[in-house]
């Protein structure tokens, strides 16, 4: 196949689904990835999609959502870094919310084994990852299923969580940015999303570094309402990415990046995680210090308990995040 075909497939499949990955591109034309890169690199000098870390999207800053088969292939080694790190967030006898996306579903494998956990979710792949795990109940939203992401969505899903009340919520999206925070690209997830927000005392966010300095249509939540990111090690030469962060860090939001210290995070454990006799993710993370004093979430009041405990982790853990402060 001559380049030039190769190329117009290629733009052709990202106009098709949105976003797809080097590896199913490489598959589909036949050819290695470091050519599909070349190409795609190519293509996106010619102002005709954009790349992103292990795969391509369409172009402009507003992207089209992508469904689970192709999202599920993107920047797969980063998501179970962050899943096993997130997972490390999560105490016994906690009650969360975990919204839908690849990067939830993850962290829903990794909790399979956290004694008396409650989950909260509107994500049928969040659910099934959890369904024969015997400690953890498991509620589900109402709603209407929406078949791109498996998630259950519209007004059945939100009243369900009207008067709700969960210590974390965990929730992923399309993109993140310091001015607007998270954003999707579906207005119904997005409703949900907030739905879920306003249901608990913190919120954590899970989004990959190809996901820092991308805008999407529609605000989950805003930057000043977000407890906790965490992503994973941006390459070096990822400018943006780490512009990104330090406005966020500037905002409030505590950082935690996967793989920063003991080398990569990737298929070592968390609570549920394969090979579980790895080093736990609690010791495995980096928090990036945080500017100024802490903000109070809306609705976390002093004293206010739920059926999940709202303690931050351990003592030992506070103090070694004190540590790398004074360093």
């Amino acid at each position: 196949m001559f380049a030039a075909e190769r190329r117009q497939l290629i733009l052709e499949m990202v106009r098709a689904n949105g976003a797809v990955s080097l590896r199913e591109l490489a598959r589909v034309v036949q050819t290695s990835e470091v050519t599909v890169r070349r190409d795609v690199r190519a293509l996106e000098a010619e102002g005709l999609l954009d790349r992103r870390h292990g795969g391509a999207v369409l172009p402009g800053g507003f992207t089209r959502e992508s469904g689970f088969p192709q999202k599920s292939h993107l920047a797969t080694a980063e998501k179970t870094a962050i899943a096993d790190l997130a997972a490390g967030f999560v105490e016994e006898g906690e009650a969360i919310v975990v919204g839908a996306g690849t990067t939830t579903q993850e962290l829903a494998r990794r909790l399979a084994r956290v004694p008396g956990l409650t989950v909260v979710t509107n994500s049928l792949l969040v659910a099934q990852a959890l369904a024969h795990a015997n400690r953890v109940e498991v509620v589900m939203t109402g709603g209407t299923l929406r078949g791109s992401n498996y998630a259950l969505v519209g007004s059945g899903a939100e009243q369900s969580l009207q008067g709700l009340r969960v210590s974390k919520a965990f929730l992923s999206g399309s993109g993140l940015t310091a001015e607007r925070g998270l954003s999707t690209s579906n207005m119904l997830s997005a409703s949900v999303d907030r739905a879920l927000v306003q249901a608990a005392a913190e919120v954590v966010v899970l989004a990959d570094h190809s996901k820092l300095g991308t805008d999407t249509m529609f605000q989950t939540v805003p930057a000043d309402l977000i407890t906790r990111l965490i992503t994973d090690e941006a390459p070096a030469h990822d400018d943006r990415a780490a512009t990104e962060l330090q406005a966020l860090a500037d905002q409030g939001v505590q950082i935690a990046v996967a793989g920063a210290s003991g080398g990569a995070v990737s298929g070592q454990g968390g609570p549920g995680a394969p090979g579980g006799d790895a080093v736990p993710a609690r010791q495995q993370r980096r928090d990036v210090p945080v500017p100024g004093p802490r903000r109070q979430v809306p609705g976390a009041a002093a004293g206010l308990r739920t059926a999940g405990a709202l303690e931050q982790p351990g003592g030992a853990e506070r103090a070694r995040v004190a540590d790398m402060r004074r360093r």
